[in-house]
């Protein structure tokens, strides 16, 4: 079971007791009866609310994932569970929080959260609060999604009005505790996604922070995911959790089989012409176009209006509610093109994603792979295109090596590095969302200090 559809209202907050629709839906166990018989879902237990949820979702097998932590977590352990994106772990962890819910009669008084998920990314926690919203579909959850960027009184209004599940991102929640200190006192279920980058962004004083203000691990269960489990994912998984359950999901192939690589050896002055070759001749109805910069996905992105290819830039300068109406053009095939660094492309959970383009190949190894993870999701084929220039040249020893296979360099035609003709008119005009810095100039969000993933670069 993957992640939940992407055209359902991302988390948006229920302040009724019934969800929006109730009335018109068919009754759950009617739903959940056309579940086969034989679906491993139904191993677990689980109420008809959740099953119906899953019948309309489509799904009748669990991932990996879901069939080794929906035990732990239906039975309340605490899990430290090493699972990368798109496996599947969103689910599985959301299923836990309902079942909990509908065993305690689902129709809870309190205005203070019962449940508490935390992102690093404010992409992350919308994702997180779509396939929230299409697997409550059949209950009364309260549901709110706080991040950085968006209406701070319309978020605490709805905070206030009282919620059962609390999806957030570290900066923004701090906000919130601050003139409401027991808010995150019910808090039974704690759940930590995507470790490593909360200790990557330097978020982990923060979570401590936060963490604090919750029951002790003695009484609430928390469950931590990672796409790693490194020592120091480990140490924090020690310190947060109770006895956990280790759960490590082999990954038999880094990238997926669904994903077929191609790496062009081109000349950094000739990476445009070869993009738009691919654009005009190749690429599908929904491109990614990957940049290590954010002064380098602005610049790209206006020599493509400039060469009539539409396109949108997401990077962590673009204002919130910009960036949510271009992912939802993106995932409505009213636009084609996006140019994104790696900190807004793991925001981007878009099903038929035809190619994902490393116009900058990654400096670290796991981001290639989730670049690349963008596309050939949920059985669908996909292509993954990188551009080995002088620089890139340099990066791909080491994520060859991460992903345990050689990529092999092809060499493009004579006519793919001819540019095409400027229209008359651009597609648009390029409005840079890129802030100076203090000395005067762009800021870069360039790379990582050598020898790990740098300093804290934090986002809420």
């Amino acid at each position: 079971m993957e992640s939940g559809p992407t055209d359902v209202v991302h988390g948006h907050h229920k302040g009724h007791r019934q969800p929006k629709g109730k009335s018109s839906l068919r009754p759950a166990a009617e739903v959940a009866a056309t579940l086969p018989a034989d679906s491993a879902f139904r191993t677990f237990a689980l109420q008809d609310e959740i099953l119906a949820a899953i019948a309309d979702l489509g799904f009748t097998t669990p991932t990996p994932v879901q069939m080794e932590c929906l035990p732990h977590a239906l039975a309340g352990k605490d899990i430290a569970g090493r699972a990368q994106t798109g496996t599947g772990k969103t689910a599985a962890f959301l299923i836990g929080v309902l079942h909990r819910f509908l065993a305690d009669g689902g129709d809870r008084k309190s205005p203070n959260p019962m449940a508490l998920v935390m992102a690093p990314t404010r992409e992350l926690a919308i994702q997180i609060g779509e396939d929230a919203e299409a697997l409550a579909k059949y209950t009364s959850l309260r549901k709110l999604v706080v991040y950085g960027g968006m209406d701070y009184q319309k978020q605490k209004d709805n905070l206030d009005s009282g919620i059962d599940l609390l999806i957030a991102t570290p900066g923004r929640l701090l906000d919130y505790l601050r003139s409401r200190s027991n808010l995150l006192s019910e808090v039974s279920i704690l759940i930590i996604d995507e470790a490593d980058r909360m200790l990557d962004m330097g978020f982990i004083p923060d979570m401590r922070r936060i963490i604090g203000r919750t029951p002790p691990p003695a009484k609430r269960q928390t469950l931590l995911y990672s796409a790693t489990l490194t020592p120091a994912i480990l140490r924090l998984a020690e310190s947060w959790t109770r006895d956990p359950v280790t759960v490590e999901i082999a990954v038999d192939q880094v990238v997926a089989e669904e994903v077929n690589q191609v790496l062009y050896s081109v000349v950094a002055r000739n990476k445009l012409a070869l993009l738009l070759w691919l654009l005009n001749h190749q690429c599908g109805e929904r491109v990614l176009i990957f940049c290590n910069r954010r002064i380098e996905c602005d610049k790209l992105a206006e020599k493509l209006l400039r060469y009539g290819v539409m396109c949108e830039v997401m990077s962590g300068d673009v204002p919130q509610k910009k960036r949510m109406r271009v992912l939802e053009d993106f995932k409505a095939a009213k636009l084609r093109v996006i140019v994104a660094t790696d900190v807004a492309g793991r925001g981007i959970h878009v099903d038929n994603i035809s190619h994902v383009i490393n116009y900058d190949l990654p400096y670290e190894p796991d981001d290639y792979v989730h670049r690349i993870g963008r596309t050939g999701r949920a059985g669908a084929q996909g292509k993954a295109i990188g551009f080995a220039c002088e620089e890139g040249s340099f990066v791909l020893p080491d994520i060859e090596e991460y992903i345990g296979e050689r990529l092999e360099c092809v060499q493009p035609e004579p006519d793919m590095l001819i540019l095409p003709p400027k229209p008359d008119k651009p597609a648009a005009v390029f409005k840079s969302h890129t802030k100076p810095n203090r000395s005067g100039g762009r800021s870069s969000g360039g790379p990582r200090r050598s020898g790990g993933r740098g300093g804290p670069r934090r986002r809420s």
